[in-house]
């Protein structure tokens, strides 16, 4: 009986233990269960419903035709559209016009062609863009011009990313005025004909050009360095030492023009006044060197944004008709400082 009484004991013993251990689970159970739904909070589960169908960066193909090669700044506008597609995993497709419209336009009408999700583009001129665009935008593509704008209705396109070229003449008249406060004879090597910045540069120097400072010619460079050496040549033979100050629409000319100006015997920087626009690497070589006074920044760095825009496009945002670029002027007291954070 005793031994009995024992087995009895034990049993008890145990199966109290056994209901103990299973007490203990249940709250571990429970715990469970409430971070379930602690995740699962309405807040929290809103926030995949609203992104649900929106792209990203990864799922964007883009169709960019661009104007071509023709200057260290455009160089530098296409590094920055490639690299950062490639840092996006944005799929680019790229093609350089070689500053032809009709080149730009084939280009643009194979991205329609192949469904891209949007297309970027820098036009060569102003005018003939505007069926191309139509076609676009009957395709469901969204449009973004960058760096130039073309002549089109604000339907057409997207928005326009790049710098107020206007401003750009503009300050450009200012610093020719306070390098010549006499007075004086200068030149002007125009950009290519009929494009934004030419035409805006042109107008925006004459803006603030003093009275006593006579544009004696003005010619295309085409915003390219042999053009610019070339044209220049030609105002020497023509006027020589008459000519007191330079207008360039962008350094690369300028740099020709320099080129011109040494052959010729003359000192550029000192005999001549040279004021350009870009702000690229060699501008700042020549300040450096004392043969520019002032250079004008326009921005290339532009790709970082135009992703951005890119994928709030196809995201169904609207974007504002024109975002634009900050920009600043630059001197030759400050160039060699400056010169190894330059990134173009």
């Amino acid at each position: 009986m005793k031994k009995l009484g024992m087995i009895i004991a034990v049993i008890i013993v145990v199966l109290l233990l056994v209901g103990c251990s299973t007490a203990t689970q249940e709250p571990a159970a429970d715990t469970s269960g409430d971070t379930v739904v602690a995740e699962d909070t309405p807040e929290e589960a809103a926030a995949p419903e609203m992104a649900e169908g929106e792209k990203t960066f990864a799922d964007l193909t883009v169709g960019y035709a661009q104007i071509g090669a023709e200057s260290e700044w455009r160089t530098a506008n296409t590094a920055s559209i490639k690299e950062e597609a490639d840092k996006l995993g944005v799929t680019l497709k790229f093609s350089d016009a070689q500053q032809k419209q009709e080149n730009q336009i084939a280009a643009m009408r194979s991205y329609i062609a192949e469904g891209v999700d949007v297309i970027g583009f820098s036009p060569v001129v102003e005018t003939g863009w505007e069926t191309v665009m139509q076609e676009a935008k009957d395709a469901g593509i969204p449009v973004i011009m960058v760096d130039r704008r073309a002549d089109v209705p604000r339907e057409l396109y997207a928005t326009y990313l790049g710098s107020d070229f206007v401003e750009e003449g503009k300050k450009a008249g200012d610093e020719m005025n306070n390098l010549l406060p006499d007075g004086g004879k200068i030149v002007e090597l125009v950009g290519t004909v009929g494009s934004a910045p030419a035409n805006d540069r042109y107008s925006g120097f004459r803006e603030t050009l003093n009275d006593n400072i006579e544009i004696i010619d003005s010619q295309s460079g085409d915003f390219t360095r042999a053009k610019g050496k070339e044209v220049m040549e030609a105002f020497l033979k023509n006027y020589g030492d008459e000519i007191t100050g330079l207008y360039a629409h962008n350094d690369d000319m300028a740099i020709g023009a320099i080129q011109a100006i040494e052959e010729y015997g003359l000192n550029p920087g000192t005999d001549i006044k040279i004021v350009s626009i870009d702000a690229v690497r060699g501008a700042f070589e020549a300040m450096i060197d004392g043969k520019l006074n002032v250079t004008v920044e326009c921005n290339p760095l532009l790709g970082p944004q135009f992703y951005d825009l890119a994928l709030r496009a196809v995201n169904g945002e609207e974007l504002p008709e024109w975002v634009p670029s900050e920009e600043s002027v630059y001197y030759p007291d400050n160039a060699a400082e400056l010169l190894p954070e330059r990134q173009y």
